[in-house]
């Protein structure tokens, strides 16, 4: 975005609309931000998201003399983003809620609140989000005065969960510790007989603290952070981070880089991608197949090592740049490819398979819109968002062919991440005769701080956002990260509701969600 902490800024690159009806406010550009009062945040949003814009990412600063609540709104084709300041007072802060025109924003604003204590106003779920029942009282971790922790209460104090009460009712309690290694999340299941009547999902076990820790490094020194969110998306990630800090620098990155962040990209989505569709075999008794799933993501990993001297890929993304040894062969790749379409074709004839995954937790396209879930899961519902689509940062890439079914069952995101595989082999082929080793671009001088800047990224599990805030020291004073598995986990409760409990591995498992990019 390029625009001060704050600033009330016209930065257009389009033709402005007009909201007609209840706001009738000019619409900024395909960039713009602007500073709203209390009053006029609702409406505007409502505006917003009846043009076809999405809720991204809410970040809370904390100013000198006040509080700051940053709305990202975004669309695609062509790549639009619009932020929203909301200002409010420190010695009682607050905001309106939103959740009533967005399921998105209220979780967003839960997590404000736990952070930050602002108080999100008439929010309908007013409880705890990220901060479990034994987190102090009154203590906010992100506040500048917070301090180290104080000690905290027991850690066996009840969860209010909701109790389903009724002839046959029972609870079943999954986690948080699993067998595996996974990191830890708690499934608190309410049934009758093997029927889902209601799933609760509890997580954030590890908070790890990653955007405080963000605060006071230099663009360079965060980007260990940034590669580290999610351990099997460091590129989605650090890709995300770097275009956030160049928005905000206004760096221009050598073609070069971009043509290998790009192959990089679909390289991670590939490895894992794999992974997925070998356990989704595993979950359903074919687990000979898992393991020749588990041999081709072997190889995508040693050709990770080979290309950047890591096998997932860290070290070859930078602000400004990017760099590689060497780079993947296309007949390596096409064999890969057969390779792949041969164990999705095994699994497809297979009447287990067949069985297990048609019809299965089924998660409709009005579900999706509601509650703001992306990547392969919306997708699998036909609701098709795409970063390297939407906001593309190689025009090479964001031809990128559009992988989506209609059923939103097991199947359809199996099917999914199927021709997705597919799409991205296809991209490297055309990608590759371009591409070139060796290192490009870096770091060049920032500009007088305060700047920011938005970086989106579609990473494995769908689009990523990161936000960064530099002062005029060259330091971050803010860094908001929103990994897809953030606004999809609520989505899974909703697919499994009336399905049954042996199906819950599976479902799990087509989602494919991340513990760690969600518990920050």
């Amino acid at each position: 975005m390029n625009a001060g902490s704050g600033a009330d800024q016209n930065r257009r690159d389009g033709a402005p609309e007009t909201v007609p009806g209840v706001f009738p406010v000019e619409m900024l550009g395909n960039r713009g931000t602007r500073t709203v009062t209390h009053n006029e945040l609702t409406p505007l949003t409502k505006a917003l998201l009846q043009h076809g814009f999405r809720l991204a990412l809410v970040a809370a600063h904390e100013d000198a003399a006040d509080f700051r609540i940053v709305y990202l709104f975004t669309a695609g084709q062509p790549d639009r983003r619009v932020e929203l300041v909301l200002r409010t007072t420190k010695t009682s802060p607050t905001m309106p809620t939103l959740a009533a025109s967005s399921f998105v924003a209220g979780r967003f604003e839960r997590e404000v609140r736990d952070l930050y204590g602002i108080t999100p106003v008439h929010h309908p779920l007013a409880r705890r989000l990220v901060r479990h029942q034994h987190w102090p009282q009154g203590w906010y971790p992100m506040r500048a005065d917070a301090g180290a922790a104080p000690e905290f209460g027991s850690p066996d104090e009840p969860y209010p969960f909701l109790i389903v009460d009724g002839p046959g009712v029972y609870e079943i309690p999954v986690g948080p510790v699993h067998a595996g290694l996974i990191e830890p999340g708690h499934f608190r299941f309410s049934v009758v007989g093997e029927t889902i009547l209601k799933l609760k999902v509890r997580l954030w076990f590890t908070h790890k603290g990653i955007e405080k820790l963000a605060e006071g490094k230099t663009p360079g020194d965060a980007l260990a952070l940034a590669e580290r969110i999610s351990g099997d998306t460091t590129i989605g990630h650090s890709l995300a981070y770097c275009l956030a800090v160049e928005d905000a620098a206004q760096w221009e990155v050598p073609a070069p880089a971009a043509v290998l962040r790009a192959v990089l990209l679909e390289i991670e989505r590939l490895y894992n991608h794999v992974g997925t569709l070998g356990g989704l075999c595993n979950d359903v008794g074919y687990p000979i197949l898992n393991v020749h799933a588990m041999r081709v993501r072997e190889q995508l990993l040693r050709l990770n090592a080979d290309i950047t001297g890591h096998r997932l890929l860290r070290g070859s993304i930078f602000p400004g740049g990017a760099q590689v040894r060497s780079l993947p062969d296309p007949a390596q790749l096409a064999g890969i490819a057969v390779d792949i379409a041969e164990i999705v074709d095994l699994a497809l004839h297979n009447s287990t398979v067949r069985d297990r995954f048609t019809g299965t937790a089924i998660l409709t396209a009005e579900s999706v819109r509601d509650l703001g879930a992306l990547g392969p899961v919306a997708r699998a519902s036909g609701v098709d968002h795409d970063a390297r689509r939407d906001h593309p940062f190689l025009s090479e890439a964001a031809g990128v062919g559009s992988a989506t079914r209609t059923a939103g069952d097991v199947m359809a995101r199996f099917l999914v991440r199927a021709d997705e595989v597919t799409h991205s082999i296809d991209l490297l082929q055309h990608l590759l005769p371009i591409a070139a080793p060796g290192v490009y671009g870096g770091p060049r001088p920032l500009h007088a701080g305060p700047i920011s800047g938005v970086g989106l990224a579609e990473g494995w599990r769908g689009t990523i956002a990161h936000r960064v805030e530099i002062g005029g020291d060259g330091a971050l004073t803010r860094l908001k990260i929103v990994d897809p598995s953030f606004l999809t986990w609520p989505a899974l409760p909703v697919a499994l509701t009336e399905t049954i409990v042996p199906d819950f591995p599976l479902t799990n498992k087509s989602f494919s969600l991340s513990y760690a990019g969600n518990d920050l």
